[in-house]
């Protein structure tokens, strides 16, 4: 809000100074961390340009053909996230095996709270062993068989515990084929306790009955890898390298003010998202959805009330009837560290949403709001102090 302020007392456009301010490859940080690659900020803000364009000319248009009491505005924010824990170790580890009837497990010790890291995790390892998803069991979050694969939180599974599946899966897929004295890109397949290679010197063949148990319960082969991001705890001074690696992001909201009832309709948002790499896109667009009825939540309705909103009649949180058309841009500027460049994709959904629509509402009615959520009451209170300074 005070950068949009700064632009409009300067006279210059608020999407183009993030632009020019954008971190950039090469660039070092506030606290001395230079950033040498996956900095896809800039390439955000390209891929939104025309969607700002157009929304503000289109609410403008909007606002001079005088619709009575209602208000439309288009507001932008970016963001940026350390993805993991900050300045401290970070570890997971991730453990595969196979049985000789055949059976290849994936332990996965990484907690699924719904975002979908089970499924990614899997995909990942999948394709660094070179075998179907199907062909793998899965135990998972089981304290007495899988490995620490660190908290749910801050962002991290995807690229940690994926990056950790990825080695793992490297490693027993680089066992399997120096049994079968196989090249690097022979194509694997498993029936039973057979396994087959095929490369260019044709189809080679190895029965697993015929080989020794490395482990208990039968098992043939077993990977086991463990992925910490380097990271320099931050000085005295605040300066270090907290996190591997950063998410960033950019959102446009556009929306509708009723500048009598104070309420806040949502009308539709763009959303470019830096994820490195996208492994499934069909869930990186549900956490980049979900990340953003959140934010309309925290923008406008979720006021928490000591005594009061203690329950979800009283205690608003948005509904599919709250949540507008999102149209999602997927900027893949890939991050070395992560598993085929991928990045963490959770709470960055979230955090640009709000500040957008904010923005938005103040390039709707004029109106400053510095309190979450902004609620009706408080909203024309800001428009009426706009209303006073006019006069």
């Amino acid at each position: 809000m005070l950068l949009d302020q700064c632009c409009d007392e300067l006279g210059l456009d608020c999407f183009e100074v993030r632009y020019r301010n954008a971190l950039r490859k090469g660039d070092t940080t506030t606290f001395g961390h230079r950033l040498d690659h996956s900095v896809g900020i800039a390439e955000c803000l390209d891929a939104l340009r025309p969607h700002w364009r157009k929304l503000r000319q289109r609410a403008e248009e909007f606002n001079a053909d005088g619709n009575g009491k209602f208000r439309r505005g288009a507001g932008v924010a970016c963001m940026w996230y350390g993805i993991g824990n900050t300045g401290t170790s970070n570890e997971s580890t991730m453990k595969l095996t196979l049985t000789r009837d055949g059976k290849i497990t994936l332990f996965n010790g990484a907690v699924d709270i719904g975002q979908g890291s089970t499924t990614v995790i899997l995909q990942i390892c999948a394709d660094a062993v070179g075998l179907p998803m199907e062909a793998f069991g899965l135990v998972l979050g089981d304290t007495g068989l899988t490995a620490d694969a660190g908290k749910t939180s801050a962002s991290r599974q995807t690229f940690v515990s994926g990056r950790a599946a990825q080695m793992a899966g490297e490693k027993f897929r680089g066992q399997i084929l120096r049994q079968l004295n196989a090249g690097p890109e022979s194509v694997l397949s498993i029936d039973g306790n057979v396994v087959e290679a095929w490369d260019s010197d044709g189809v080679k063949t190895l029965d697993l009955n015929g080989l020794p148990t490395v482990a208990e319960d039968e098992v043939v082969f077993l990977s086991e890898a463990t992925f910490d991001p380097p990271f320099k705890p931050f000085d005295d001074r605040g300066m270090g390298e907290p996190y591997a690696t950063y998410g960033f992001a950019a959102q446009i909201a556009y929306v509708e003010v009723d500048t009598e009832l104070g309420s806040v309709r949502p009308l539709s948002f763009a959303a470019a998202h830096d994820v490195g790499r996208t492994i499934n896109p069909n869930l990186v667009e549900g956490q980049i959805h979900g990340g953003i009825a959140q934010g309309i939540g925290l923008a406008l309705m979720e006021s928490y009330i000591s005594g009061r909103t203690e329950n979800l009649h009283d205690y608003l949180i948005p509904t599919i009837g709250d949540v507008p058309d999102i149209e999602v841009m997927l900027i893949e500027d890939p991050e070395p560290l992560g598993p085929f460049g991928a990045k963490g994709i959770g709470e960055p959904a979230l955090i640009p949403t709000a500040p957008a629509i904010l923005a938005a509402i103040r390039h709707a009615t004029g109106a400053i709001i510095r309190k979450l959520p902004a609620l009706p009451h408080e909203v024309l209170a800001a428009c009426e102090a706009v209303k006073q300074k006019e006069l």
